[in-house]
């Protein structure tokens, strides 16, 4: 199981490399969405928001405004980041949940897919 501060790091350098590929993606003006990530195994949450084409304000804790929520395993999370877990693999095995509308997921999905 990883540690809270590891899965902390990994989502700062996803923000990171959110911020990095923002002109490549088209998200309409004024796109705003509050995200919030649970990781299931260490009882702990994140949120963000993504605005202008950028993750930011990551926090530790809920947001339960968001429109957006994710949850998966701390081990997971870390799998995804070093490429050792494909997003589609995991979220079509139930590793990864999503709550989200159909118009935000396929808005997101190319702003979240980082390399």
């Amino acid at each position: 199981m990883a540690t809270v501060d590891e899965c902390r790091n990994v989502l700062e350098k996803m923000a990171g490399k959110v911020a990095k590929k923002s002109g490549d993606f088209d998200l309409e003006d004024g796109f705003e969405r509050t995200l919030a990530l649970e990781l299931t195994d260490l009882g702990q949450a994140f949120n963000a928001k993504l605005s202008g084409g950028k993750l930011t304000d990551l926090l530790d804790g809920d947001a339960a405004d968001a429109e957006v929520r994710v949850s998966l395993a701390s081990d997971d999370l870390i799998a995804l980041s070093k490429k050792e877990l494909k997003p589609a693999k995991a979220f079509l095995t139930g590793k990864i949940k999503v709550k989200a509308s159909v118009k935000d997921l396929a808005k997101l999905r190319k702003a979240l897919k980082v390399d």
